[in-house]
């Protein structure tokens, strides 16, 4: 078959998590894996981020907002931070905002508010069960 018919033929599709990206010519799809972040899921870090931009505030800042809400417990390094961010970003969780300033300041979209409730709300019910269950231990 023609590179040309293969292009014609591409498929592209996301299913039960899964991108189907791939030619078909009587074989297999390739596949590749949706990222957790895109399917919504935050990890602990993102998670912890995204709260510290329910106020808009440059990267030092939400280390530092962080560090003291935690009381110390919670630490995040500039290079996970700023990978965090950009990843983020990426989603269209966070966006950077306009400014004077040389530092980079970020705040939550509409769509990364309703993503952080959602993570936060299962995180909820996941800690309901574990209560549950170390109470039937």
């Amino acid at each position: 078959m023609s590179l040309l018919a293969l292009s014609r033929e591409r498929q592209l599709n996301i299913h039960h998590g899964y991108i189907h990206d791939g030619y078909w010519d009587g074989g297999e799809a390739l596949m590749a894996r949706v990222s957790a972040l895109a399917q919504g899921e935050l990890t602990d870090t993102a998670l912890h981020v995204m709260l510290a931009l329910t106020q808009a505030r440059h990267g030092y800042a939400v280390m530092q907002f962080l560090a003291e809400r935690s009381r110390g417990i919670l630490t995040i390094g500039p290079a996970s931070l700023y990978t965090t961010l950009r990843k983020l970003t990426g989603a269209g969780f966070i966006q950077e905002l306009e400014g004077d300033d040389s530092r980079r300041v970020y705040r939550l979209t509409p769509q990364g508010r309703d993503v952080l409730i959602g993570n936060i709300e299962r995180r909820r019910r996941l800690m309901a069960m574990a209560d549950q269950i170390m109470e039937e231990a």
